[in-house]
């Protein structure tokens, strides 16, 4: 029986954290993961997972001994660990409808800012969106190229936000890299999407995708979906273990772009396979522990709070989205 090898977020939607890079030598050498994404009688869980101090400093140079991973509440063996900085597949979800109009310099600014530290594997693709998202830049190694095409961004119209996050997810599905992105600059709610926010909410629970949202809301907007922008960036991050950072001046965007940058660089990479072999479709909690005295007061452990498995006959249904919280 053919069963599904999956991912449990190893893909990233961007936003932005600040930490110094280090690459210490790994005492636990990665396997290589399989290149195919159907394998039988075999799955994979990977959960990214970033440890901070109580000062936001990124933790480094901990091995696989150093955590505990369960789901369900059930304790699983760690099979896979990467602790280094590798490659990332990262898009960008640009908003360029109308009232992005003002902000659109400095937004692009901040995209080309998180372009200036790469790895020579990386790979991006850009999507603008307002009346209807649409994938400017496919998949691309060639940076000059990108950040040429990139400042031809023009804004009209409205925001079809949950219809670009489906666009993004499903190029996702085409990276080369295991470590994948997307960074979603918006300034506001959702007003002409097709797709539902329970829809994309089950989507990127299922793909293994983490978010990162910067969200550059107006203080005295006054419509349903504006006002409602930062609930709802807020939850697509958490669902998948990133980040929502709401932006209180554009000028900020640069600092919090370096910052998410860096923060996808040390994350570690915790693989596993479940014990039940879950193929329902159903959502499965995942919670991660350091190994470490004291770290529940040292230390600050940010993760996906769990995944929706594949289903051995087609997609599983959920009645409603599983809860978004950070773990700690």
């Amino acid at each position: 029986m053919t069963q599904y090898y999956f991912r449990a977020g190893s893909t990233f939607m961007v936003c932005l954290l600040t930490a110094t890079i280090s690459r210490p030598q790994s005492p636990d050498p990665a396997p290589l993961l399989p290149t195919l994404r159907l394998q039988m009688d075999v799955q994979l869980a990977l959960i990214p997972v970033h440890v901070t101090t109580p000062f936001g400093g990124a933790v480094t140079g901990l091995n696989r001994g150093n955590f505990h991973l369960f789901q369900d509440g059930v304790e699983q063996r760690i099979t896979y660990f990467v602790n280094e900085d590798a490659p990332l597949s990262v898009g960008f979800l640009l908003d360029s409808s109308q009232s992005m109009k003002d902000k659109m310099e400095k937004s692009l600014l901040a995209a080309n800012e998180f372009l200036k530290s790469t790895h020579p594997d990386d790979e991006f693709f850009l999507v603008e969106f307002n009346e209807h998202p649409r994938l400017r830049i496919p998949f691309t190694r060639d940076l000059e190229d990108f950040q040429r095409r990139m400042v031809k961004t023009k804004s009209l119209g409205r925001t079809s936000l949950l219809d670009a996050i489906d666009l993004g997810l499903r190029v996702e599905k085409k990276a080369r890299n295991t470590r994948r992105a997307i960074v979603v600059l918006s300034d506001g709610g959702d007003n002409h999407s097709h797709h539902t926010e329970r829809e994309i909410r089950k989507a990127v629970q299922e793909a293994d995708v983490q978010i990162y949202t910067m969200g550059l809301f107006d203080p005295n907007a006054k419509s349903k979906e504006e006002q409602d922008g930062p609930r709802l960036l807020k939850g697509l991050a958490e669902d998948t273990g990133g980040k929502h950072f709401a932006v209180d001046s554009v000028d900020d965007l640069r600092d919090i772009c370096v910052r998410v940058n860096r923060e996808l660089r040390q994350q570690y990479l915790l693989g596993f396979t479940p014990d039940s072999q879950p193929l329902d479709g159903r959502y499965h909690s995942v919670k991660v522990a350091l190994d470490q005295p004291g770290s529940a007061d040292q230390f600050h452990v940010q993760y996906r709070p769990g995944y929706f498995a594949p289903n051995g006959l087609g997609s599983g249904i959920s009645p409603e989205p599983a809860p978004a919280q950070a773990r700690r």
